[in-house]
Formats: structure tokens, C-alpha cells, sequence
């Protein structure tokens, strides 16, 4: 056998009695849609419920697939106080879908658990499901026994997510499972100012973008949805939904979208999918190859379009990461390059931070406040090696990553004093938040995600590693022009 169906759910606490208490009437379709999915299971009567949830042992670089004869969870950290849940694991899935990760260079495995415990991200879902199979027992429709494999989400790509799905799809055809999967995650944080996270008008674009995908079966779609509309939006399960797509990898599909709905500030949608077909017989839906042509075009295209700026710091990293040298722009340039760049990069000096974000997540930053070089071109070369090579949060670049990458340019305005908060507009202004004995946290202004000065000024001060209640704090900002 292999996958019977696959289920993208939701994982309010909120939806469960004993933490809701009366507040789960405020998403009924919600709950009659989860209700639906956990009769669907029942009746598919799976052998292994695979679940994948972004409250799991989360790593940047690293799928993690939990370990071990099985785990407990409880609601109690929302104020339940029932027992909770236990759940047994397949062990001989897990060591398949393991062997088979090692076996395609995939870094997914059992290394390094940190959320032993079940998350709510599953015990959401697997509530639901108890519930119909405890309601089938008590009318002596007694259904079969179901283990449990539980994963994490990464830092890693689209396409690797997918590619995790894929081997969860091909261990339950090698080990003849009967198998479900359920994808766990919100859609975006963002839909309301009285919720808890604030709006962001990226929010309802978000919930709208993937709701169409759920409804069409359009998995391509989950893979490129775009970056920084999913920071901006605080989206939690796209990269759940990535997997889930994998493992009906090559196989037609009748897509389902049973609710959405967002009353609390979060998007909240459910969607079902039932193989219409032998899986992975349709060609056709092979989204990991069209994902990847899709990749090469976009990067393509991108690169055609960068500024000068931008062509400058990826000729110096490249550079450096591929011939270990530091180029000098007034000499090493080759001609194309150095007649597109505009003389104000030679007759200026400013502080510029480069960024690079690989698969839409930060890769490295680094960058001066006050010039350090002569002239800008000097310190954009420099601060994009430093970027890829120096920035301690991060591994070093490497040469296979280069094609990869991303980069924006920030040239800095010099920083002006300000007496307090109100004189910040996160969309417009950087700033720089300073203390006593030199600490110092910076962040530059327009960021996706970042979208108050509350929120602005306690990144900087983290950085920092400053309390913005000390009373030595001084505030100042300033403005960027960004290249991209």
C-alpha cells in the first residue's frame, strides 16, 4: 500500500474543550471540517498516521523525524488539565524513511530531539481523530490500531521538504503501510488588528493564495509561493503543507478545501486529498521537476535584473568563495562589470550592509554603519565577503551555494540622534539602539515581518544584547537606499 490520503490541518489549542472553554463555538466550520477529516481516516483505517508539524524539533539545516518507541503530550501549558494523549511510533517506518534519507543525501533523520514531548501541532489533529475512534468503539465499530511518525519542519528548501514527502510516500509503498498523512499548520498570523500577532495586508493575500492551492491541488504553487509575502503574512505551515505535497508526489488528485475561516486573527484552513489514481502513476505531477525548472528561471531572471550595486557584491564574493581572492573594484572588475557601475560608487564613501537570503531565508548580513574604505564600491566588496564568510550566525558560503543566492545592498545615510520611539517609522528608518560599555544592536529599516517600532527596537536591542529599560539606551536612525 502506500498513501491513502492526505490532510492539511489547522492546530488552534483554542479547539479543544478543556482549553477553549466555549471559545471553540467562534470556529465551528473548523471544527465540523476537522470532524470530517478524522471520519475520512477512520474509515481509510490507516496503519501509520505520518504528521508533520512546525512545533516539532525544528532545525535550520536539518529535518527532523522523532525517535524511539513513541511520546505523550498534554495541553496543560493552555490550562487543560486532562491526561493527554500518548501515541506509539513506527519504529520500522522511521528507520526506513531514515535509511532512505541517508541513501539521497536528504539531512533528515533522528539526530538531536528537543521537543520530546508530543507538540500541540499534533496533538491537535490526533485529538480529533481519537475522538471519532473512541465514538466508533463505544458503538462497537471497533477500528484498527494506527502508530504515529511525527516531523519537523527546516531552514531548508521548497524542493527539500518535497523531497522528504517523496520518501515518506515511497517507505509506505516498500513497507506496505496503510498510511495517512496529516500536514499540520495555521495559514497566516496576521488577519486582524485585535488578534494577537496584529495585521499585515500580506495576511488575507496569504490564506487566499494558499486556499486557491488547496482547492485546485496546485502543489507547484505551495513551492513558489513568494518569500517575503509568507514572512509578512507570519505564515506557520507552508512548509508542512510542502511535505505533505511530496508524498503524493507523481499521483492525480481529487482536492478538497472543506473550511477556512480566520475569527480570532489567525487563518485557519483545511483542506482534504484523495488519490484519483495509482500513486505516483501521473507524470504530470511530477512538481519536484517542474519546481526546479521553475527555480532556474526565476533565478535567471533575477540576476538579469540586478542593479550595478548587486552585480558588484556577488562578483566579490564569488570571487572570494571561488578563488580565495579579494578583488580590488578600481583594477579587477571585468569590462562589462565595471563600465555598468554608476562613478558615484568611486567618489562617495558611505557605511553599506549587504544581505544575502538563500530559498527565502537570511543566509548572512553584514555591514558598516560608518565607511571603513575609501570609497563604496571598496566597502560593498568587502561587506559581501564578510557576509558569506564572516557573519558568525552562519556557516561560511560555499561554492555550490553561490548560483543560490540573493542579495540586497544597503547604502546608509550617516545616523541622527532622536529622542525617543515616536520619531521612528520602521518602513522608513533604520536604527541603532546604544548602551553603556559599547553595545551596540542595529536594524535596518523595511524589513518583511517587521512591521512596528515596538517590534523594531526589541530586535536592535537583542542584538545588542541590550535592555531597552536601561537607562544609559540612546536612540538614533537612519535611512537606506537599497539595491536589489
Amino acid at each position: 500500500m502506500s498513501i491513502l490520503a492526505a490532510f492539511a490541518v489547522p492546530h488552534p489549542p483554542l479547539i479543544v474543550p478543556g482549553v477553549g472553554g466555549g471559545r471553540e463555538a467562534g470556529i465551528q466550520a473548523t471544527i465540523d471540517a476537522y470532524r470530517e477529516v478524522a471520519r475520512r481516516i477512520a474509515d481509510l483505517a490507516p496503519e501509520t498516521i505520518v504528521v508533520s508539524s512546525p512545533h516539532a524539533t525544528c532545525y535550520l539545516d536539518y529535518l527532523h523525524i522523532s525517535g524511539g518507541e513513541g511520546a505523550r503530550g498534554t495541553f496543560s501549558q493552555f490550562g487543560d488539565r486532562a491526561d493527554g494523549s500518548r501515541v506509539h511510533y513506527d519504529r520500522e517506518f522511521v528507520d526506513t524513511l531514515c535509511r532512505m534519507a541517508d541513501e539521497q543525501g536528504l539531512p533528515a533523520g533522528t539526530a538531536g530531539e528537543r521537543v520530546p514531548d508530543l507538540d500541540w501541532g499534533v496533538l491537535v489533529p490526533l485529538h480529533f481523530v481519537q475522538e471519532e475512534y473512541e465514538r466508533r468503539r463505544a458503538a462497537r465499530d471497533e477500528p484498527g490500531a494506527y502508530h504515529v511518525v511525527r516531523i519537523g519542519i527546516s531552514g531548508l528548501s521548497p524542493l527539500d521538504h518535497y523531497r522528504l514527502g517523496k520518501l515518506v510516500q515511497r517507505a509506505a509503498d516498500d513497507l506496505g503501510r496503510r498510511c495517512v498523512y496529516i500536514a499540520s499548520g495555521d495559514l497566516s498570523h496576521k488577519l486582524a488588528e485585535d488578534g494577537p500577532y496584529g495585521f499585515a495586508a500580506d495576511g488575507p493575500v496569504f490564506d487566499g493564495y494558499v486556499c486557491d492551492a488547496f482547492a485546485a491541488g496546485d502543489f507547484l504553487a505551495l513551492l513558489t509561493a513568494d518569500p517575503g509575502m509568507c514572512e509578512r503574512a507570519a505564515e506557520c505551515g507552508l512548509r508542512s503543507f510542502q511535505i505533505m505535497a511530496g508524498t503524493l508526489d507523481r499521483t492525480a488528485v481529487c482536492a478538497e478545501l472543506l473550511s477556512h475561516e480566520g475569527p480570532f486573527g489567525v487563518g485557519y484552513g483545511i483542506a482534504a486529498f484523495t488519490p484519483a489514481g495509482a500513486v505516483g502513476s501521473d507524470g504530470s505531477r511530477a512538481i519536484d521537476e517542474r519546481y526546479t525548472a521553475w527555480r532556474a528561471e526565476d533565478m535567471a531572471r533575477r540576476k538579469a535584473a540586478e542593479s550595478p550595486w548587486v552585480r558588484l557584491a556577488r562578483f566579490a564574493l564569488e570571487s572570494y568563495v571561488r578563488e580565495g581572492r579579494r578583488i580590488d573594484p578600481a583594477h579587477d572588475l571585468p569590462d562589462d562589470l565595471a563600465t555598468s557601475l554608476p562613478d558615484e560608487l568611486f567618489s562617495t564613501a558611505a557605511g553599506a550592509f549587504v544581505s544575502l537570503k538563500k530559498n527565502g531565508q537570511l543566509r548572512g548580513c553584514i555591514g558598516t554603519i560608518m565607511p571603513t574604505r575609501d570609497t563604496l564600491a571598496a566597502e560593498i566588496c568587502a561587506n559581501a565577503v564578510s557576509a558569506g564568510c564572516r557573519d558568525p550566525r552562519f556557516d561560511a558560503v560555499d561554492a555550490d551555494e553561490l548560483d543560490e543566492l540573493v542579495y540586497d545592498v544597503d547604502v546608509l545615510s550617516a545616523p541622527e540622534p532622536i529622542s525617543g520611539p515616536e520619531e521612528l517609522d520602521p518602513t522608513r528608518y533604520g536604527v541603532i539602539v546604544s548602551a553603556s560599555r559599547g553595545r551596540r544592536g542595529l536594524l535596518l529599516p523595511d524589513l518583511d515581518g517587521v512591521d512596528t517600532v515596538d517590534e523594531q527596537l526589541r530586535i536592535a536591542a537583542r542584538k545588542g544584547g541590550i535592555n531597552l529599560d536601561e537607562p544609559s539606551v540612546t536612540l538614533e536612525r537612519f535611512t537606506v537606499t537599497r539595491h536589489l
